[in-house]
Parts: C-alpha cells; structure tokens; sequence
C-alpha cells in the first residue's frame, strides 16, 4: 500500500512539474457593466506564444484547429495550437524578392479567409495583396495578386483588409512596409488609400486618412470602420457605404490622440456578430459598443498589432510585440 502511494504521488508531482507554467500578460479594465456580458470577469491575458521580433494578423483556421500570424521583420508566418510551441507555416510570406532584408518590415502583415476560404496576406514587401495559390496547410507557396496598384502605380504597402459577403475586398495601404515609409523614393502614389476591389477593379475609397490601418464592416455592411495609426491623430473613422459600397459619409467613431503617452496606436480592429468592436491602440485593445461607447480595455504593457476572436467569438488572440496572447470572452 505506502508503495502504491509514493509511485501515486510521484505521478502526480511529474504531472506538475511537466505542465506548463501560466504567463500572463496585462490585466482587463471594466469601464462600463455592459462589459460583462462580453469579457467573462476572471478573464485573463494568457501569453500562448513569444519570442518574435513584430507579431501582426492573427486568423484562426478551423479546420487545422490553429492559429497563423505573422512575424513581419522575419517575413515568416508562424502556427500555433494548444499544448504546442510555435512553428513556422510560412516563409516567405510578404517578400519574396532577393533583395532581403529589404526594409525592415517586409513581410506579410494582415491575414484573411477570401469567401472560398482561401488564405489572402497584404505582403509588404511585395505592395501587394495576394491570395495564397495553395492548400491552407502547404509550407510554401506561389501567391497570386489581388490588387498590386492603383491607376498604373504600385501600392505602397497593404497592411490589413476583409472581404464583404458579395466577395469585394476592402484594404487599407499604408507606408509602413517602405524602406523610408512615407520618403521613400519607390512610393509612387502621393498618399495612402482605403481602396476597394471589385470584379478586378482597384476603386479608391479615401485617401483622406493619413495612415490607415486596420478595417472592418459592421454587421450589415453598411459602415466601414477604419483605423488611423498616426499617433498625431489617433482615430478610429467610420464611414458610410451606399448601395455601390462606396463612401457617402465620414465620421469620427472614436479619438484616442490624447492616449498616446501608452505604447501603440489605433491598428488591427476585428467586429464581432453584435457590433462590438475589438480594437488594438493605446495601451492595449479597447472595446467599443456598435455606437463607439468605450466599454473597456485588455491593458497590455507592449504596443498591441491585431487581433482576431475564434468562430464562436468565445476566445480573442491578440499579437503584442513579442507576443501572442489570448483573452477568453463569454463562458
């Protein structure tokens, strides 16, 4: 009987020392009740992944049971799943010219599911958006472009985008993946631009925005919200669309320009079926009502990139720097 006991408790104490210790990261501020319904209240920022130099464009693919993201310095796309380190997926995967490093921000930033549930990345590197001609678990692949330039002239340097139930792509087109950014010599369109792509054409939606960033469509594609990553106007926009999806209004949905003392700015955003918005910026990701009224924030001490909830909406993966974490929402 003691034998069977000290092997028992043996077990047990290997079983502890073999799991992995819980790292958190940050802390979840309540700003309105109403946040409860969305964020369970022992929520906590769980660190899954780390080490990488810029994480950026998380998407959960269901049916590999993973989570890609990209490591944009390393021109790498990483997968993660439960109980594993991350790997690699993808290499190249923004840049893949022979000129590398090329500017230091490379590779591909956001990624998305086209409506065939292809895998669509805005490669820096590339100034493009391509669709990856692939099977979604393929190590490397060709990738075919979904829009390269505006009017004859390469884009700068596509950073996020989504697709509306019709198949149009919405993207945003910073400088940031530009060797110089802004100054650079090969940015051959003035500005940066909140385009549109339809049956092959690249529409030019604004260019009002000074670096736009993360976007998404509310439930029922009428509104489009665009993020502004110039610390100088730190703005999430919405903007109204009309039955040709093109722009009737702008407006402020929400000015955060007084918050950026606090590493980040407004970049990745992600609407869940409800109209909450999950947008990373400031200090972290802040949580808005359909209306814009803030209901709170994940407080993270690193500058948040993206992030991305799983298919039930229960789980938000957040890219932070370094890091990959996860937040559990709803029970």
């Amino acid at each position: 009987m003691k034998k069977a006991l000290v092997v028992a408790l043996l077990l047990v104490l290997f079983a502890s020392c073999a799991k992995k210790e819980e790292k958190t990261l940050g802390s979840i501020e309540r700003i309105d009740p109403a946040l409860d319904a969305i964020v369970n209240k022992d929520a906590k920022v769980e660190i899954i992944a780390e080490g990488f130099e810029w994480s950026e464009g998380p998407l959960w693919l269901s049916d590999q049971n993973i989570l890609i993201f990209s490591d944009v310095p390393k021109n790498i796309v990483y997968k993660w799943s439960e109980g594993k380190d991350a790997e690699i997926y993808l290499t190249p995967s923004g840049y893949t010219g022979d000129n590398s490093p090329y500017s230091g921000e490379e590779g591909s930033n956001g990624l998305f599911l086209s409506n065939d549930g292809k895998l669509v990345l805005c490669q820096h590197g590339d100034r493009k958006v391509s669709v990856m001609d692939a099977p979604l678990n393929a190590p490397a692949a060709k990738f075919l472009p979904l829009a390269d330039n505006y009017q004859g002239k390469k884009l700068n340097s596509p950073n996020d985008g989504t697709f509306n139930s019709k198949g149009d792509l919405f993207f945003t087109d910073p400088p940031y993946g530009l060797p110089k950014q802004a100054e650079d010599s090969t940015k051959e369109i003035p500005f940066q631009g909140v385009y549109r792509v339809a049956n092959s054409q690249i529409i030019l939606l604004t260019d009002s925005v000074t670096r736009p960033n993360g976007i998404a469509l509310f439930p029922g594609e009428k509104t489009l919200l665009v993020a502004n990553s110039d610390p100088a106007k730190a703005v999430w926009y919405a903007f109204d669309l009309n039955e040709n999806d093109s722009i009737t209004s702008g407006r402020v949905f929400y000015d955060a320009t007084q918050n950026t003392n606090e590493k980040g700015s407004p970049d990745g955003l992600k609407i869940d079926k409800a109209g909450n918005v999950f947008a990373t910026g400031p200090g972290g990701v802040w949580i808005f009502s359909k209306e814009g009224n803030l209901l709170g924030k994940i407080k993270i001490p690193e500058a948040t990139s993206n992030c991305a909830l799983s298919p039930d909406e229960k789980t938000l993966y957040i890219t932070a720097d370094m890091y990959v974490v996860r937040v559990k929402l709803r029970s």
